[in-house]
């Protein structure tokens, strides 16, 4: 359990902190099986710290010492009511990151239905913390990356796999050939995720051989993709489409507009905060996601009046200080992995729009159909790299590619861009 790194809390019995772990699980959609599997490991800790004469109260090493008891070892054959031991390590990440935050960081292993090797969970949930506290990786890039992992080690599990000192460099060139039917760039990613992962195992004395080296390098022509881009007068289209009497409407109308006419990405949107909005200034100022740089953008009148009317009439109560939240209890805001891809083309559908070739349709494709739009009425690329938080002009040349008819009015006045800076 050298994963954990918080002090020992020792003010919550590990009955209340199991009611309160088995909440979250399930409002985070975990399903009743998994959630049934870890309160039977939490419940024999409790069992376990009673027997002991250690008291009532969850702490890290008493976590520590039932798992030296109970932890599954390489190789051990379990009986029928010992099978709960094979959960026992995610159980414990579970309680102890409870204990410490109030919440739960979902596993991707579980999620995505694939199989990890037992033996092969506390390296890759050593990885996880490796990642997210040393590489400081962002919740959504660390999410993909432990998936593309999890993946990996299932693929090992199936060809009979089970330990990492079994693992030979035929099989990491088998897996990445069985991908070869992805996209390059998807290929690219999960590559360079076990490259990472098998390097790290290598450097922890957990591999004799630094087999990294046999994963070929998948090299991508950057920016060849043209974006998706929206024809004239379709986001018009899809914007009057929505009902703004209802409190869903007020608030897809906000987000819809944010995207359309400011062009602030999905992950600033989704995680926008009541703070964040200069009512003095009539500004919106936030730190982006994607590249740590600040960006300031006027509101402008059109999203103003459509923030305070989702804010005075549409937004639920909560404690919560980011802007957008959910609609029904417990009102929360939307999770990370969320794209709100529904949003989109719930009003799109209504609106009757349909595009004459395949193309991407979500938030992002909005963004992308305003710096087209800007770029069609000569606006210089620095002033659309300002106004799209680009860290730099030459990533705002990719809208030069997409060959659509110049769309008239500019979403952003570029003379108010100037001021909000």
């Amino acid at each position: 359990m050298d994963q954990f790194t918080s002090e020992a809390i020792g003010t919550l019995s590990i009955e209340q902190l199991s009611c309160g772990a088995q909440r979250e699980l399930l409002l985070r959609t975990y399903s009743r099986r998994t959630v049934e599997r870890y309160c039977m490991v939490w419940k024999h800790l409790a069992d376990f710290a009673h027997e002991q004469n250690l008291g009532e109260n969850y702490s890290r090493d008493l976590a520590l010492r039932f798992e030296e008891e109970y932890g599954f070892r390489d190789g051990e054959c379990l009986k029928q009511g010992e099978r709960w031991r094979r959960h026992l390590v995610f159980a414990l990440r579970i309680l102890d990151d409870y204990a410490r935050t109030g919440s739960v960081v979902r596993f991707v292993v579980e999620t995505r239905g694939v199989h990890v090797p037992p033996a092969m969970h506390k390296p890759m949930l050593a990885y996880e913390q490796f990642a997210r506290e040393r590489l400081h990786l962002r919740e959504s890039s660390l999410r993909e990356r432990m998936h593309s992992i999890a993946v990996f080690l299932d693929f090992l599990g199936k060809r009979g796999i089970e330990a990492f000192d079994q693992m030979q460099a035929a099989d990491v060139s088998a897996f990445i050939a069985s991908r070869s039917s992805w996209k390059a760039k998807t290929v690219s990613c999960v590559s360079s995720a076990v490259r990472l992962f098998l390097q790290f195992l290598f450097s922890r004395g957990l591999l004799s051989r630094d087999l990294s080296t046999v994963i070929p390098t998948i090299r991508l022509v950057h920016q060849a993709k043209i974006p998706a881009v929206w024809e004239r007068g379709l986001v018009d289209r899809m914007l009057r489409a929505v009902d703004r009497s209802s409190p869903k409407g007020k608030r897809d109308y906000a987000i819809l507009l944010i995207a359309a006419r400011l062009g602030i990405r999905l992950g600033d949107i989704r995680s926008l905060k009541l703070d964040d909005l200069h009512w003095a200034s009539a500004t919106i100022k936030i730190t982006q996601a994607k590249t740590g740089e600040p960006l300031v953008l006027p509101l402008g009148e059109e999203v103003g009046a459509a923030l305070i009317d989702y804010l005075q009439s549409g937004r639920p109560r909560s404690q919560h200080r980011e802007v957008f939240l959910t609609l029904t209890p417990p009102f929360a805001p939307f999770s990370s992995g969320n794209h709100l891809h529904y949003i989109v083309s719930r009003w799109r559908e209504l609106a009757g729009i349909e595009f004459r070739s395949e193309q991407r349709k979500g938030l992002h494709s909005l963004r992308h159909t305003l710096a087209t739009r800007l770029l069609q009425e000569d606006t210089p690329f620095h002033v659309i790299s300002a106004i799209l938080g680009h860290m730099s002009p030459t990533s705002t040349f990719i809208y030069a590619k997409a060959d659509v008819e110049a769309l008239r009015s500019a979403a952003i006045n570029t003379e108010e861009m100037h001021h909000g800076q």
